[in-house]
């Protein structure tokens, strides 16, 4: 495999940025100049131009949500609802004990929708690529309003609900405006796949490097990572078998399980690092790590095992 394969490849680059970050971390070699202020402008506004360009691929057609209300609500139900479920009751579990500040990370995971990146691995995977478009998009604007609700939910007074609302505007609203005037700018798939992967890369590191781990007993990563496991592997099977059992063919399979497990770490991240939590703002990383090492483990699983190109041709034979 050269280079050019391994930068378009999510799993490694993901991969790749959690040993570094972790490297970077446990050896105390993360710069100091990169203050919390800064490392959040980072974050913010490089993934704003990611999703801009994700979204960007999504073109106008079959978009309409209302010719297509099925599609629209399982995405929602699937990207939001039921995804949030576990990370949730993880966070009341834990939010009495000791390490609450830790597992307050959780409420931006739950918050978060699907991964953008939904809409290309659909159309890698032979997945239903309109249910996937119309889906991103919708989902997208609910979360204008799905995120604060959760985060004043679960939080209330204890956060500034003004700034929860501006970092959302600027991560989701720019976005989905700015990525309708690209729609029609061609850009090369093999160039946006490693713009983004760096992207992600750059962001990884920019937050796992600056987590403090110190003093976390190993039983609480243990928990987070059940958590996180429970989350992507447990309720992407989950989907899987329930679907599979339904008679529903590989291409909404694929797109539902994507939607259902692959939650978009990135925007968890910047909503984390905004500021909104204060000091305990490096606690609550501890839980997102943790959900980012699992939820690397599954994107590699999904892409050498539950997708495989073997499976999908007998899959897709099998219902042909």
């Amino acid at each position: 495999m050269n280079m050019k394969s391994l930068l378009k490849s999510s799993a490694f680059m993901m991969m790749l940025a959690m040993f570094v970050a972790l490297v970077t971390n446990l050896g105390g070699w993360f710069p100091e100049s990169l203050r919390p202020n800064i490392r959040s402008d980072l974050t913010i506004w490089t993934l704003v131009v990611m999703l801009t360009l994700s979204l960007s691929r999504i073109p106008y057609r079959n978009l309409n949500p209302v010719a297509h209300g099925t599609s629209v609500l399982r995405a929602v139900m699937l990207g939001l609802i039921i995804s949030s479920i576990i990370p949730l009751i993880g966070y009341y579990i834990l939010k009495d004990t000791d390490f609450g500040n830790q597992a307050t990370g959780l409420i931006f995971v739950a918050a978060a929708p699907f991964a953008g990146s939904v809409v290309p691995l659909s159309y890698i995977l032979r997945g239903d690529m309109e249910h996937a478009a119309r889906g991103t998009i919708v989902t997208y604007v609910v979360s204008l309003v799905w995120i604060p609700a959760i985060i004043w939910f679960t939080l209330g007074e204890s956060v500034e609900m003004t700034d929860v609302l501006i970092t959302v505007l600027k991560l989701l609203g720019i976005p989905l405006i700015a990525s309708r005037l690209l729609t029609k700018v061609k850009i090369d798939k093999d160039l946006m796949a490693i713009f983004l992967n760096l992207c992600i890369f750059f962001m990884v590191w920019l937050s796992v490097g600056a987590t403090n781990f110190k003093g976390i007993p190993a039983w609480v990563f243990v928990v987070f990572a059940l958590i996180a496991f429970l989350r992507s592997f447990g309720l992407g099977f989950a989907v899987e078998r329930a679907e599979k059992r339904m008679g529903i063919g590989w291409s909404q399979r694929v797109t539902d399980i994507l939607m259902a497990s692959y939650k978009n770490k990135g925007i968890a991240i910047a909503l984390c690092t905004s500021g909104i939590l204060g000091p305990i703002t490096g606690d609550a990383m501890v839980a997102i790590a943790t959900s980012i090492i699992m939820e690397i483990i599954w994107v590699a699983f999904m892409d050498s095992v539950l997708f495989s190109r073997k499976r999908m041709e007998r899959e897709l034979a099998s219902e042909a």
